[in-house]
């Protein structure tokens, strides 16, 4: 199968998880074309067997690429199996509002693009203090703190669960191969 990894990163955490999940595909002898899609010039090139789309959350929404990628091309999205990729530190919370406002961020994204994806993943990122400048790296240290998470902001943490996402890559390629065949 071919299959189209597409991704939208803003910190750099979205583009691991996306190559991550290319080159899962690609060890189980898949042909993967991988794409940034805030890389200009881009379109879609060929017919694919089941795109992938990655996105992180900032501030309550996906990036626009990634809303404007679906909307320019929603009509050939709806001919391939597709999933999407949410990647945000929110699905972590303990609390019941942080969990379900992550678990909300696809029906938001579905409202305002008109599109469904058929599969939908939830990753957890990772908190980038190293980068942050002065202003982030105090409010994403606040909003750790408050729900539980390291504040040391001497350091990076990484949250994704390698081996899930890995579960999730294998079931979607046998999915798209069901719908294929």
């Amino acid at each position: 199968m071919i299959i189209l990894v597409a991704y939208a990163s803003v910190e750099g955490q979205t583009a691991k998880i996306a190559t991550h999940i290319a080159e899962k595909a690609e060890s189980a002898g898949h042909e993967v074309i991988l794409v940034n899609l805030a890389e200009p010039g881009f379109a879609i090139p060929g017919r694919f067997d089941g795109v992938i789309l990655c996105g992180p959350i900032h501030m309550g929404a996906y990036p626009n690429t990634l809303i404007r990628f679906i909307q320019n091309w929603k009509s050939a999205l709806v001919e391939v199996p597709v999933a999407l990729v949410t990647v945000s530190l929110a699905i972590l919370s303990d609390y019941s509002e942080g969990h379900e406002e992550a678990m909300s961020y696809p029906e938001k994204m579905i409202r305002e693009t008109g599109w469904t994806p058929d599969v939908q993943y939830h990753a957890a990122g990772a908190l980038k203090y190293l980068e942050y400048d002065f202003f982030k790296r105090w409010i994403m240290r606040r909003i750790s703190g408050s729900q539980g998470g390291p504040i040391d902001t001497s350091q990076d943490y990484e949250f994704t669960d390698w081996a899930a996402l890995d579960g999730f890559t294998t079931d979607f390629l046998a999915f798209a191969a069901k719908k294929a065949a």
